[in-house]
């Protein structure tokens, strides 16, 4: 499986890929008029049968999602799309809403009258304003050619989409603080259940899905079921955005075939950098448990990755080589994870404050072999034990790089200094 599989990114490299005019020009729009023509249930069925799972992180099967919505609900129905992506090492809705925002909004209205949606809003990340500018100009071009508001193309069906800017803040990218945030609260995770398919926006059935899942609901429902299964593994079908980044010949963003694996990815992204070897790289962005050069030839699906010991997440591949100090690359993530934390639970609050306090200490060289012990009696406090996913995140790069890694622990307080030198990026000789 060496190949790639462009669908969402077939036409990042044209100067107009991003206006209507260029989108339609490809068949934009087509799978939508075909789509108003078909029941809504059809729709539901159609991805479910294609065993598209969430493009997000969690990979729950977006069909099924779809069908937890009750029947019989009194309240409107909403779709939100979560394009809230502040994930360290995440970087592939960004440019695929820069460069292919249509793809998106096709896949609203189309998933939206599958749901039996009139309202729905795509949640951008605040500090993103060039992409939420060209969201904007996207949206007001399907407006304005019919493809959004009232009586869309003639059918009957009725569809409002709003671009809503978030605050800036990573916890928002939890569904259910992105919906307190959407309604003009503080963000912070609900306790759960009730789940949003029962009860999330304003109280109503909502479906939350990612940016990379809802903009493959229309090359699916064109192709059909059997196309997208066609291609990945059995229980992780399709195909998905892997963002290289790091250390890496040519970063960017590789469409393959999930169950492709690193190796085949640093093939055709030219390798690591030159003169250089791979030391340690994440799956799916910096709350997934690290791999090293052991795990090239890991399937990157969901299955195969979690079976090794992590996540596939957001396939964010981050890269790193031997010149790179793996305490100092855990504590930049862990004061991350501190200044992110909304604060609601004490595991996470507290747990990722004294993360970061205790691993400034290791990487100047100043700690023992109880500290390690203690990060990871901290980390089974924590994981499990929060509102939400960043307190298990958090817990990832800390215990899975001291499991891997933990002779370069014991280096920087043996030594007292860490071994790197971060002048030349390069080991220091001698003791």
């Amino acid at each position: 499986m060496t190949t790639l599989t462009p669908v969402l990114t077939k036409t990042w490299d044209q100067p107009d890929s991003f206006t209507l005019a260029g989108y339609e020009r490809e068949g934009g729009y087509r799978t939508l008029r075909r789509a108003l023509d078909m029941e809504p249930d059809d729709i539901v069925q159609t991805v479910k049968d294609s065993g598209l799972r969430g493009r997000g992180g969690a990979g729950f099967p977006t069909g099924m999602k779809w069908g937890f919505l009750p029947p019989d609900s009194p309240n409107p129905r909403y779709l939100v799309v979560n394009a809230d992506e502040s994930e360290p090492g995440t970087c592939k809705d960004i440019p695929l809403m820069m460069a292919n925002p249509h793809v998106l909004v096709e896949g609203v209205i189309i998933s939206s009258y599958a749901i039996r949606s009139n309202h729905a809003f795509i949640y951008v990340r605040g500090e993103v304003l060039h992409v939420i500018r060209r969201l904007q100009a996207a949206v007001a071009e399907a407006y304005e050619a019919g493809y959004l508001g009232k009586d869309i193309l003639g059918s009957g069906y009725d569809l409002e989409l709003v671009v809503h800017t978030g605050a800036g803040a990573y916890i928002c990218g939890e569904e259910t603080a992105l919906l307190d945030s959407l309604e003009g609260y503080r963000g912070q995770p609900r306790l759960k259940p009730p789940f949003p398919a029962v009860a999330g926006l304003y109280g109503g059935p909502t479906v939350i899905n990612n940016v990379e899942s809802i903009a493959s609901v229309p090359s699916i429902v064109e192709n059909g079921a059997d196309w997208f299964t066609s291609m990945g593994t059995e229980k992780s079908a399709g195909f998905g955005i892997f963002s290289l980044s790091g250390h890496v010949t040519r970063p960017g963003q590789y469409e393959a075939p999930l169950g492709i694996t690193l190796r085949e990815l640093l093939d055709m992204a030219g390798g690591i950098r030159a003169g250089h070897r791979l030391k340690f790289w994440t799956p799916g962005g910096s709350s997934t448990p690290i791999f090293t050069d052991e795990h090239l030839d890991v399937p990157l699906d969901f299955e195969s990755v979690g079976a090794a010991g992590s996540m596939l997440g957001t396939r964010a591949l981050q890269i790193f080589d031997e010149t790179v100090c793996v305490v100092r690359a855990v504590l930049r993530w862990s004061e991350f994870y501190a200044h992110e934390s909304c604060g609601k639970c004490t595991p996470c609050r507290e747990g990722t404050y004294w993360y970061k306090q205790m691993l400034k200490r290791l990487e100047a060289g100043q700690g023992s072999e109880e500290d390690l012990e203690t990060l990871l009696d901290l980390s089974d406090n924590i994981l499990g034990r929060s509102f939400c996913a960043l307190g298990d995140g958090a817990t990832s790069p800390v215990v899975s790089s001291i499991k891997l890694f933990r002779d370069e622990y014991v280096q920087h307080f043996e030594r007292g200094r860490c071994p790197f030198d971060p002048a030349e990026s390069t080991l220091w000789a001698g003791a």
